[in-house]
């Protein structure tokens, strides 16, 4: 009976000391789970968080946003890590570019890159206090961005695509080398950095006795009728850099080659497609600049009123050889002296 009763005892002892142990364990997890939680929320709170707003694809616009992304990785903003990237892209919508702004201003980001002009004019329209970074705009002043490279405003700044020599430089070339008295320019009348180079070529053009003819367009689905039009009534044609109408640049090198109609462009990543030449810099270049002002930004070093608007930090008059040739014009060896070869990649 003693016995019985002390196994009994010790029965009832492991029986409280399981139990204890359970409710030490329900008791711990809670601390555990809430501990962890408020771990995840610290990290997340470290990310910055960064709208990416591209008007419309195309190389040089990629290009240029690569380079950015590659800026801010350089100076410790990792993807995942401590950034994080919303990228959206309007089509070449106009409508498409405020929605997106709007929408990156709802969700609070930290900082907005604006890649090409309608995207930049939509972001700055929709905040006036989160700081803008924008690239890949040829007139920021005429657009209404900044009152003066060097007084960009409280929250936005970046770079021009907009070289002061550059247009000059590939429009004395097709007139002065290749020999083009009248020159098709085609172009979106919708996009304002389109204007604003139109009517640099026609006042540089005139300067030099040479002929402008117009041919607008409004969407992409347009461009190839466009340069159809200019066939027999022009000796070249030159395409800025508009983004309605390099998005679809193929479909104007496709009449330029058929019609042996050399084509000059504004910019070095279209002529790699097939133009015969360009005055112009890297975009992945010009976006990089941009990223490095933005960090600058995000690092609370500077704010966007510190950071005046930068241009390209070269320049080089590029011909592609096998263009050239495709589209009827003769390569002068003494171009040499005043340009760098394009052999293609």
């Amino acid at each position: 009976m003693k016995r019985s009763l002390y196994g009994l005892f010790f029965l009832l002892a492991a029986i409280l000391l399981v139990l204890g142990a359970c409710g030490k364990q329900e008791a711990e997890a809670p601390a555990k789970v809430e501990k962890e939680t408020e771990s995840k929320t610290e990290t997340e709170k470290e990310k910055q968080k960064i709208g990416i707003t591209q008007f419309v694809a195309h190389p040089s616009l990629d290009a240029a946003t690569e380079g950015f992304k590659k800026a801010l990785e350089d100076e410790g903003f990792k993807e995942g890590e401590n950034v994080e990237y919303n990228f959206q892209n309007a089509q070449a919508d106009m409508n498409n570019t405020q929605t997106i702004a709007n929408n990156f201003v709802g969700d609070k980001v930290d900082l907005i890159f604006a890649n090409a002009t309608p995207s930049a004019v939509s972001a700055l329209n929709a905040t006036k206090d989160i700081p803008i970074l924008f690239t890949s705009v040829t007139d920021p002043v005429g657009a209404g961005l900044v009152e003066a490279f060097d007084k960009p405003g409280s929250n936005i700044t970046g770079t021009t695509d907009n070289h002061p020599e550059g247009t000059a430089k590939t429009i004395h070339f097709i007139i002065d080398e290749a020999g083009a008295k009248t020159i098709g320019v085609i172009y979106n009348a919708g996009e304002q950095n389109s204007e604003v180079q139109v009517a640099e070529v026609k006042k540089l053009a005139e300067a030099k006795g040479a002929t402008i003819v117009e041919a607008s367009v409004s969407t992409s689905a347009e461009v190839k009728q466009a340069t159809e039009s200019l066939v027999g009534r022009v000796d070249a044609i030159y395409v800025p850099t508009d983004n309605t109408v390099v998005s679809a640049l193929e479909s104007v090198i496709s009449v330029a080659d058929s019609e042996k109609l050399p084509l000059f462009v504004g910019e070095l990543d279209s002529m790699k497609r097939g133009a015969v030449a360009a005055s112009g810099f890297s975009y992945y270049d010009l976006g990089y600049q941009t990223g490095k002002m933005a960090a600058e930004i995000l690092k609370g070093n500077k704010k966007p009123s510190d950071i005046p608007v930068e241009l390209p930090s070269s320049l080089t008059l590029m011909i592609n050889k096998k263009a050239a040739e495709q589209q009827g014009l003769e390569v002068k060896q003494d171009w040499e002296k005043i340009a760098e070869f394009y052999e293609g990649e």
